[in-house]
């Protein structure tokens, strides 16, 4: 049996005891609050949401309003604000304290050309004394009301300039509860591997819970990472995209150090349906029969007959009809297991 990291304590933010240490990356266009619910349920310690803009002028609109929505949601409820002026950051904290955000998380992570040319995002590690300023202007917006501010960010701009260990000294100095960085910098985007020895430095020095991030896609590479590293958590982007189970077998892996199987069809048909019928009523008839597709096309990645079947799929316009196509999906090839086995 492997030899794992040793977690004497629970993991706390502010005062939130979080079940576990793995967690769910926000992504943009996937986290919603369908999505969160269904990784919280299916093993996920925490979760944050899709960035939302900190811009007030975009707060009314239909996407901004989505993204906020904790309503119901497993807590703690955590919300992701993305912005480049320390007023704007603060009051976007605010609004979404009123609005039930429990944790407030600073994006300065996303490579995203629209996010770094408004100088948001990974831009802001270019200048870390802005991100000085932002962490004390939302600190000051919320901190009063006992609202833990963490932040998540990249190794650094560029390979030349991993400047990340001195943004996370200025973060902790200002009192961030928390430290997720993903290991690559903006210029990688999310090409090449995922480095670890810079989110080890920073742990090495850190007095606050660090997260690793970046290339995590299975329990093996979760307990080869958190070795590397010494992080007190993982965060999985991507690898969760249409696999929402892989986060009750990386805790399950690093409580026992046993691997669980893979689902069966029949259970990632089941969550699915679940996940879809919810996506659905966040969503709407129209917006969530669109929005709905990619979600389908990431569970059935791999399953014969995929391809085809995701064609036909992206034809269809009302969610009853989605609904009865994964049915047939599913049914037509457990009619076929059952014919070759007899």
């Amino acid at each position: 049996m492997p030899t794992f990291p040793v977690f004497k304590a629970p993991l706390v933010i502010g005062r939130h005891v979080l079940p576990n240490r793995v967690f769910v990356a926000p992504m943009a266009g996937v986290t919603d609050r369908p999505y969160r619910q269904l990784c919280k349920r299916l093993g996920a310690g925490y979760a944050v949401s899709e960035m939302a803009a900190s811009n007030a002028l975009l707060w009314a609109s239909d996407k901004t309003t989505r993204r906020i929505n904790h309503d119901g949601e497993i807590e703690p409820k955590a919300v992701q604000i993305a912005g480049a002026d320390p007023d704007m950051m603060a009051q976007a904290a605010r609004f979404n304290v009123e609005r039930g955000a429990q944790i407030i998380d600073l994006n300065m992570g996303c490579p995203a050309k629209k996010v770094c040319n408004v100088a948001a995002g990974s831009a802001l590690m270019q200048t870390p004394m802005r991100i000085a300023e932002i962490i004390q202007s939302v600190m000051k917006a919320v901190g009063a009301d006992g609202i833990p501010v963490t932040l998540k960010m990249r190794t650094g701009w560029d390979r030349e300039h991993r400047n990340a260990p001195e943004i996370a000294r200025i973060a902790e100095d200002l009192g961030i509860s928390m430290i997720t960085i993903h290991g690559r910098t903006r210029a990688d985007k999310y090409q090449g591997t995922a480095e670890y020895d810079t989110i080890a430095e920073i742990k090495s020095r850190s007095g606050v819970p660090i997260v690793a991030n970046g290339d995590i896609d299975s329990p093996t590479k979760a307990v080869e990472v958190l070795r590397a590293t010494g992080a007190d958590a993982v965060m999985i982007g991507r690898a969760a995209q249409g696999r929402p189970w892989i986060f009750r077998q990386i805790d399950h892996y690093l409580n026992t150090g046993v691997l669980l199987a893979d689902p069966s069809e029949a259970e990632i048909a089941g969550w699915l349906r679940d996940h879809l019928q919810d996506h659905y009523a966040f969503y709407g008839e129209s917006t969530g029969v669109r929005t709905a597709r990619k979600h389908i096309g990431w569970y059935l990645k791999g399953l014969h007959g995929a391809k085809v079947f995701r064609d036909a799929l992206n034809q269809l316009e009302s969610t009853e009809s989605q609904l009865r196509a994964i049915d047939a999906f599913f049914n037509h090839r457990y009619e076929s297991d059952f014919r070759q086995a007899a």
